[in-house]
């Protein structure tokens, strides 16, 4: 019987070998002859077949010029249903597929004393009908190539649809979707089932600083308005819900005259027209409801929401004009230049290039059924709270007291008016764009009227716009982190243990 050397014998000869293996490795490397030289590169590039037959590309240099890209060109066109409920459609035959989105007004500012009453009526629409699960729902949608999808927001509820526009797959999708709208089941075990991970979601926000802070600012700037409650809603709220009580609330609020169908596809006028009848009469029947009403004041001033970290997060907002209002678009230009333009931005340049307090800070317009603000965000360490509203705030006066220059005020222009083909160049997006129109009462032609607005403005109209309506101090500023000495504080109301 042969002998096997044991394991340390064989590994003691594995080390013995391996340097004369190394060695032999490299000798064989060093003898092999050296590559040649590369040849030198000739004068002009070798011609490639067919190449000259290609077209010449433009330049980054060109397109950076001072025309703004073409537009695509947008057939809108508004209606009414026999119902009453506005249909705002484009026709678009470039691709097989039709987008359907309806909007209500149906946000958690109707949810009056059941905080999360809105946003539950809306998770359950996909919950299942009378004759399908949600399931079976889903695998309809599915085995169609069709994407359904719907969401809750403090103005509105959204549905939309997007399918083939093939016949035999636009009709059997239209058809599930009308299921849907004519009735979600909201069952008790549906409603318990998504109870519990909404009441799972808010111990989480208990744990996120990010989250607590905009639920502080939130409830600071609103006040008692319906807008400064949690669209999520609340433990005891969620807890106090009945199906009856999302039945009732869907009956009233997502009916077809407080809806605005919006319809970009494959369709001629008249088969859209059908189409939108026979969505309408699918929802329950009931009038437009009255707009949320405007806040009658803001919270204004310093606040400070107690929280162990050692990042602050510092929110700014105040209140902001109609987005009717003539002066909207210059508030809009003025906004891309301070924060909403990313890398570039008059705020970003202070607070991150300049001084490195923050990673990112930005700014927004949010335009809202009763009544906007404008809003400043970034993260910062917490020792340096202090300064960066600081910054904030010099670089704000700054351009409330000098403004755009010529060249900025170009370059924003430019930014937004080639921004604009992006906003446009989806039927999705589309979809998305003619719904505003209509849920927030717009001209048809918004679009356009807005560009060239925009086009139009001067540098001092854009610093008075500011001037005007965003001044000092109607601001407040929230800061959430670590308590400095002798500051009020603002305790969260959030904190309050989430019971399941």
């Amino acid at each position: 019987m042969t002998t096997q050397p044991s394991r340390g014998l064989r590994r003691l000869l594995a080390l013995l070998l391996l340097p004369a293996l190394l060695a032999t490795l490299l000798w064989s490397t060093l003898q092999q002859p050296a590559p040649p030289e590369a040849p030198q590169a000739p004068d002009a590039a070798p011609q490639i077949a067919g190449l000259e037959d290609l077209p010449a590309l433009e330049s980054l240099a060109l397109l950076a010029g001072q025309s703004p890209p073409a537009r695509r060109q947008l057939n809108l066109q508004h209606w009414n249903t026999s119902q009453g409920t506005p249909v705002y459609f484009m026709p678009a035959s470039e691709l097989p597929m039709l987008d359907v989105r309806l909007l209500f007004a149906a946000g958690s500012a109707r949810d009056g004393d059941y905080p999360g009453l809105a946003s539950m009526t809306n998770a359950l629409i996909s919950e299942g009908t009378a004759r399908l699960d949600a399931d079976a729902l889903a695998d309809a949608f599915e085995s169609l190539g069709a994407e359904f999808s719907h969401s809750s927001h403090r103005d509105m509820g959204v549905i939309s649809l997007r399918t083939l526009s093939d016949p035999a797959v636009q009709s059997a999708a239209l058809a599930l979707l009308r299921e849907v709208l004519a009735g979600p089941a909201f069952t008790a075990e549906a409603l318990e089932r998504l109870r519990q991970q909404q009441l799972a979601g808010l111990r989480m926000r208990l744990q996120s600083p990010a989250a607590q802070a905009s639920e502080a600012f939130w409830r600071e700037f609103w006040g008692k308005h319906p807008y400064a409650q949690l669209p999520e809603g609340t433990a005891e709220s969620l807890l106090a819900l009945q199906p009856e009580q999302l039945q009732a609330f869907y009956r009233e609020h997502y009916s077809a005259g407080n809806a605005v169908l919006a319809l970009v596809g494959n369709l001629s006028r008249s088969e859209a027209e059908a189409l939108a009848e026979q969505l309408a009469a699918a929802l329950p029947a009931g009038p437009r409801l009255p707009a949320t009403a405007a806040a009658d004041s803001h919270g204004q001033g310093p606040r400070h929401v107690a929280f162990a970290s050692q990042q602050a997060h510092i929110l700014i907002g105040q209140p902001l004009i109609e987005r009717t209002h003539p002066d909207y678009p210059a508030l809009y230009v003025a906004n891309q230049m301070l924060g909403g333009s990313g890398f570039g931005s008059r705020l970003m340049e202070a607070i991150r290039e300049q001084r490195g307090l923050s990673y990112s800070v930005s700014s927004q317009l949010l335009p809202m059924q009763g009544g906007g603000l404008w809003m400043i965000s970034l993260q910062t360490r917490a020792d340096q709270a202090e300064l960066a509203l600081e910054v904030v705030e010099q670089t704000l006066q700054q351009f409330a007291e000098q403004g755009p220059d010529a060249s900025e005020l170009a370059r924003s222009q430019r930014q937004i008016l080639g921004e604009f083909p992006l906003s446009t160049a989806s039927n999705a997006a589309i979809v998305g764009q003619l719904a505003a129109i209509g849920f927030h009462q717009l001209p048809l032609n918004h679009m356009q009227l807005f560009l060239e607005q925009i086009q139009q403005l001067q540098p001092e109209q854009v610093r008075d716009a500011f001037r005007r309506h965003l001044p000092a101090d109607q601001r407040l500023h929230l800061v959430l982190g670590p308590a400095p000495e002798a500051e009020v504080e603002v305790k969260v109301e959030a904190g309050s243990e989430v019971q399941p």
